[in-house]
């Protein structure tokens, strides 16, 4: 597909541009409204796709809880666990733009069934919860503060050391807004042992000091946007003497990850990202 095309995605999904401007747009290159129609279920996420994980897995147990967040803010998450009981490592999963949806619910479950206590707050609680419509949850993401939302899903790991199902050894994993808030996460809670942010926007070069995490960083080669940040990142790292390792993955785009958005995933990127990813939690987590 036209390159332009996907960056216009790209830009509508992250500014956001209104649907309106979005369409006249992709009309704009595509030659006409119709071939721009025609076009949408190629570009947009199709969670029919979501559940490589059934919802009802015998080999796991989930559940939908509430945190206290800070003030009174009250999160609302999934958890998904190994069924076996034991004591398990806890792993934040951060989603995308677009907050707890199928697709990131689903990847909660893959972190479950790979022996790990596995947690994804819904950013959008203090809002009411995510949505169904996307560009409705989009929107609401241009609503948080966010201070708040980086103490909010910090608390998330209090919450974790309440649980007697979990070991008190924490990473966490993000895609997209939820990449960047993995990035945060390093910077803001001195006990997490291993972040893997997947496309996220870098923290400040002044904030890099207080990262105290391994990072693994995944990035797509096509995604130009984020890839920017990676110089100064890799510059603030290695002044400061942090343990990380930078991946960018030959031919891939933004959220190469999510296999629910069929023109950007990428089989063999995803899969050997996660591969990596789980290794890594694996290894840090232990």
């Amino acid at each position: 597909m036209d390159q332009r095309i996907i960056n216009l995605y790209d830009e509508y999904t992250h500014k956001p541009l209104t649907r309106e401007l979005f369409i006249k747009k992709l009309a704009a290159l595509t030659g006409s409204t119709a071939a721009a129609l025609s076009l949408l279920p190629l570009l947009e996420v199709n969670y029919a796709q979501a559940a490589t994980v059934p919802l009802q897995d015998d080999r796991i147990l989930t559940e939908r809880i509430s945190y206290p967040g800070g003030g009174t803010d009250a999160m609302k998450a999934y958890v998904a666990k190994p069924k076996a009981e034991s004591n398990y490592a806890g792993v934040m999963v951060i989603h995308e733009n677009r907050g707890l949806n199928p697709h990131i619910e689903d990847v909660t479950r893959r972190m479950a069934l790979e022996g790990f206590l596995a947690i994804a707050p819904d950013a959008l609680s203090t809002q009411g919860g995510t949505p169904a419509d996307e560009d409705q949850a989009r929107g609401m993401f241009q609503n948080l503060d966010m201070t708040r939302t980086i103490g909010n899903f910090a608390k998330g790991f209090d919450y974790l050391k309440t649980r007697t199902d979990c070991t008190g050894k924490f990473g966490c994993v993000g895609f997209c807004w939820g990449g960047a808030m993995a990035n945060n996460m390093a910077v803001h809670v001195p006990e997490l042992l291993a972040a893997a942010p997947f496309y996220g926007r870098q923290p400040e070069a002044d904030k890099v000091p207080q990262i105290r995490a391994a990072l693994q960083l995944h990035y797509g080669e096509l995604d130009e946007r984020i890839n920017a940040g990676i110089p100064a990142y890799e510059e603030a790292l290695k002044k400061a003497g942090k343990e990380y390792e930078v991946f960018i993955y030959k031919g891939a785009q933004h959220a190469f990850h999510n296999d629910t958005a069929p023109t950007r995933y990428n089989e063999e990127a995803a899969k050997l990202a996660w591969k990596r990813t789980v290794d890594f939690f694996r290894e840090k987590l232990k």
